[in-house]
């Protein structure tokens, strides 16, 4: 990331041990958090869209079951629902669709960074966390291809390290964080 250029929008990716990770990180962040959140969780389609709720018990900030079209706002953090895959659209808007799944989820990392990356470009930070599968590899990738900022959960400190060791492999990770160190770093990072 360049100096001096703020990052203002945070996507971050977990799957198994997620629910831990996200709230380790969420409680670290304070109330005037400047950048907005973007959060995927793998979740089976049919699952209950109560990721929400559950996070909103460990946060200051109001976090969001976005509708389509929603505008994407500081300091809101909004939680991919089972079934879809949650984007960015180009009008700063939450964007969802129903595509194959990717690395056999929906929703899927890659695709929120992706999009994510794609309008932020180098306002972007990404953050991948615990998880058995290599989602949000690629995805970290094209953020730091388009100059944005990489954090990868350390595997030592992951549930299931598979998800930040592939994004590691890649070489497009700007840190790697252990999980209690993520939230005072984006905070003292973005406040900054």
């Amino acid at each position: 990331m360049r100096h001096g250029q703020p990052t203002q929008t945070v996507v971050m990716g977990a799957s198994w041990g997620g629910l831990n990770a996200y709230t380790t990180i969420l409680s670290a962040l304070p109330e005037d958090f400047p950048a907005a959140i973007l959060l995927v969780q793998h979740q089976h389609a049919s699952a209950e869209n109560r990721l929400p709720w559950l996070l909103a018990r460990y946060c200051a900030l109001p976090v969001i079951a976005p509708e389509d079209k929603e505008p994407i706002l500081p300091g809101h953090i909004y939680v991919a629902p089972p079934g879809y895959h949650m984007l960015v659209d180009s009008d700063e808007t939450v964007a969802f669709s129903v595509g194959r799944p990717v690395h056999f989820s929906r929703p899927a990392i890659d695709e929120l960074f992706f999009s994510a990356a794609t309008v932020y470009g180098s306002r972007l930070t990404g953050v991948i966390l615990t998880g058995a599968n290599e989602d949000g590899a690629a995805g970290c990738e094209y953020i730091q291809r388009r100059g944005g900022l990489t954090i990868a959960q350390s595997p030592v400190s992951s549930e299931a390290p598979v998800m930040p060791e592939a994004a590691i492999k890649t070489g497009a990770i700007s840190r790697v964080l252990d999980l209690e160190r993520i939230g005072p770093f984006l905070a003292e990072h973005l406040s900054g």
